[in-house]
């Protein structure tokens, strides 16, 4: 079966998951914010066939995430670093490790945001960085956006109105947590 484009709908969940919805592209990113940067390295680590690192590293390159560096010329070696768009995928790594932690680590967490100042773990929440609130049910919608279609614009518009109700009989002003986030 072929694979369904859907780089043409205007949405940008459908678009960020063009470019790092697989599965082994997330967890190379991952293992790039933990220090990895060489194929050999990504491939211990990941216990992944070589074959399938080579493809992923391919997309992730041609998509931005990474950039490939020479770091030997013989014979010639590379390593893989994470560019500016690569790094602004952190905060939904962060979120996946806070989301899996809380649901599906029944002996606990095995890896955990911590403040090094601390050492204690962090209670991720979603907060605006405009006004320091942290996004909540009750306050916050995904609306159409400027560039929105009419289409996207019903869509959204119509889906806003449940939402909020279903806000408006919960808690107050409870702080989307990962575990809680709606889209």
């Amino acid at each position: 079966m072929q694979k369904k484009i859907l780089s043409d709908m205007q949405c940008p969940v459908v678009r960020s998951l063009e470019r790092v919805g697989e599965c082994w592209s997330i967890l190379i990113l991952r293992e790039a914010f933990y220090g990895s940067r060489r194929f050999d390295e990504f491939q211990k680590r990941l216990d992944i066939a070589t074959n399938m690192l080579s493809r992923r590293l391919t997309v992730l390159v041609a998509e931005g995430l990474l950039e490939r560096r020479q770091y030997c010329e013989k014979p010639p070696r590379y390593e893989y670093v994470l560019t500016p768009l690569g790094l602004n995928f952190r905060p939904i790594i962060l979120t996946l490790v806070d989301w899996g932690n809380k649901h599906f680590e029944p002996e606990g967490a095995s890896a955990q945001l911590t403040d090094i100042a601390t050492g204690k773990p962090v209670d991720l929440i979603l907060v605006d960085r405009n006004t320091g609130k942290p996004i909540t049910l009750e306050d916050h919608a995904v609306l159409p956006g400027p560039a929105a279609s009419e289409r996207v614009r019903q869509r959204l518009t119509r889906a806003a109105k449940p939402a909020q109700a279903h806000a408006t009989a919960a808690t107050p002003a409870t702080p989307i947590t990962p575990s809680a986030a709606t889209i």
